[in-house]
């Protein structure tokens, strides 16, 4: 099959498209997951943009449950031919851990923000917060309606309206907790915060990162999480340096061209 697009086309446009492919009673089964890799990853950024580690790290912050929905996506990204890369492979779910506890603890941690990535939680979590009168609004309506079958209008508002609480909770949980990182001092070596350009060394092709907590991350906009198998091993590299990322479909190397300190 081929690219019927006449352009380029973003990641929100094609998954419309492969939500559209799809009988009806399978969309409610993956829509969402595929559409939260979509928010993740940017729903405007070009399919053609989309890396081999952007699927990994995504991998590194899903559960085992939302792999399989994404992994269909992606197939039907480049059999479709809206790539030439084979990125389904790279979709691995993080392992839980062993240790009960060590997840609750781990949200209970405070994060390390930039003043940028604060005031755009901030941002998003008072924007949630304006949605949630809507979507009472909407089971309202739903439930009155007495004559549609199985009411999908209704559980499909419920979902929603618990799908936004619970980002609603963990951006007050997050911005409760956390920390603003103030300017990096002197160390040449890179920090949370510092902006990075990195080349790839088969292509040349240069990539601009700012290291972030992983609850700031933001590939749409170049923000990389220090937990993504990438920002792992450059943060505490130098200038200069070169360093290997393995994915789980192979390793990519690196050079790290360009590191300017948070706050500069």
């Amino acid at each position: 099959m081929e690219n019927t697009f006449e352009h380029d086309p973003t990641l929100a446009e094609v998954a419309h498209s492969f939500l559209s492919s799809l009988p009806q009673e399978q969309i409610s089964e993956v829509q969402a997951e595929v559409l939260k890799f979509v928010r993740w990853l940017g729903s405007s950024r070009q399919v053609k943009d989309i890396t081999p580690l952007d699927v990994a790290s995504y991998g590194e912050q899903t559960v085992p449950s939302g792999v399989k929905p994404v992994k269909s996506f992606l197939v039907y990204i480049r059999k479709n031919g809206f790539t030439g890369a084979s990125l389904a492979p790279h979709l691995r779910a993080r392992k839980p851990s062993s240790k009960a506890g060590i997840s609750w603890h781990a949200t209970r941690r405070g994060a390390t923000l930039t003043a940028q990535g604060y005031a755009e939680l901030e941002s998003e979590l008072a924007s949630l917060r304006g949605q949630l009168p809507e979507i009472v609004g909407q089971m309202q309506k739903a439930a009155a309606d007495k004559d549609f079958k199985e009411n999908a209008p209704l559980a499909a508002a419920r979902e929603q309206k618990a799908h936004l609480e619970g980002r609603i909770r963990e951006l007050e949980s997050t911005l409760n907790l956390a920390k603003i990182m103030g300017k990096s001092q002197g160390a040449s070596k890179v920090k949370t915060g510092d902006a990075v350009v990195i080349s790839e060394l088969s292509s040349g092709k240069e990539l601009s990162y700012v290291l972030v907590d992983p609850r700031e991350a933001n590939p749409a906009k170049g923000k990389l999480s220090i937990a993504s198998p990438l920002g792992k091993v450059i943060l505490n590299k130098e200038k200069g340096q070169t360093i290997e990322v393995a994915a789980p479909a192979g390793t990519f190397c690196y050079r790290i061209e360009s590191i300017v300190k948070a706050g500069e």
